[in-house]
């Protein structure tokens, strides 16, 4: 069995990315500085389901610390390193851009110096669908995605970028993951479906940016865990989108699903779009399927209603949390 550092393990993906290592027999040690980017408490929730497996080890920090990554380092022997700490979401970014490039890129550099320092060949790291606005669809990962319209989707590329000097200077293994619109149980409550089910189960008026025919290529949390971890086969350097797989559903049809599910009818208040998100993604998966034989597995429809599912199971601690 391998170990793996994997950053950012309180968040989102990391998280189930780390249950699966763990289910597998590997060792993980993960790394986050816990902080309050969102409430804190769907992080500990998020930790406590790894805390009791023997073969997980956690540290608090942050990746912004060259000392205290060197440190991991020089306490484990790593296989590889899945870094998944970052700041995401564009709305942020036009707040604090400085936070995201000190996070995804300085985080980065920090981390690749030591894997360069111990000898540690093997990185995957996440990246975005975001990098690819004003590109024609389907997004392929051989389009020239050099003109981002938000600090978010900048600090993206900045992070593939520098990883690709490091694989041809000192012959690190990359894979860039570039997420499209991942959501599952214990999501990011900035993100729309945890935000919907939490305004229609509530009684509260959604907010919804223009007039919800916008669509995006959403993937289920287990689908983006199970190709993280694929992605740690060798393969020089490349770039993978792990999405839906050309299948965009509007954000129409998913506040539709939810209120069937909760059998409640939304409240909807329109707001402008923003000139820096998206009308819709559709992502190319052939290259993730021919070279990690991925493709996801579970219906979108059916990841809505789990997502409700456990929003209701859980309801009487998550109506404190703030959107």
């Amino acid at each position: 069995m391998s170990t793996y550092l994997v950053t950012g393990v309180a968040g989102f993906i990391a998280s189930k990315t780390a249950e699966f290592l763990l289910n597998a027999g590997h060792t993980v040690v993960g790394v986050d500085n816990l902080n309050d980017y969102y409430d804190v408490r769907l992080k500990e929730y998020r930790l406590s389901n790894l805390k009791d497996k023997h073969n997980f080890k956690f540290c608090q920090l942050d990746i912004e610390s060259r000392e205290d990554v060197e440190k991991q380092f020089k306490h484990h022997s790593f296989d590889g390193v899945i870094n998944l700490a970052a700041y995401s979401g564009y709305p942020y970014s036009l707040v604090n851009p400085g936070i995201y490039f000190s996070t995804n890129v300085n985080g980065t550099i920090n981390i690749l110096e030591s894997m360069r320092e111990h000898g540690v060949k093997k990185l995957v790291i996440a990246s975005s669908s975001s990098v690819y606005a004003g590109q024609t669809m389907p997004f392929t990962e051989d389009l020239a995605v050099n003109e981002p319209i938000s600090p978010y989707a900048a600090s993206k590329k900045s992070a593939e970028v520098l990883c690709h000097s490091y694989h041809a200077l000192f012959g690190i293994d990359v894979s860039i993951l570039r997420y499209f619109t991942v959501f599952g149980p214990c999501g990011r409550p900035d993100m729309c479906i945890f935000r919907f089910i939490k305004w229609i189960a509530e009684d509260q008026p959604i907010q919804l940016s223009g007039d919800g025919t916008q669509s995006r290529d959403f993937t289920y949390l287990e689908d983006i865990a199970r190709g993280t971890i694929a992605a740690l086969k060798p393969v020089g350097y490349e770039i993978f989108n792990l999405g839906g797989g050309n299948n965009p559903v509007s954000l129409n049809q998913i506040i539709q699903w939810i209120e069937e599910s909760l059998d409640k009818k939304a409240i909807i208040e329109t707001i402008p779009f923003h000139k820096a998100d998206m009308n819709a993604t559709r992502a190319d998966i052939s290259k993730a399927e021919s070279m990690l034989g991925w493709k996801p597995e579970i219906d979108i429809k059916e990841g809505v209603l789990k997502c409700v599912e456990w929003y209701q199971q859980n309801q009487s601690w998550l109506k404190d949390i703030k959107l």
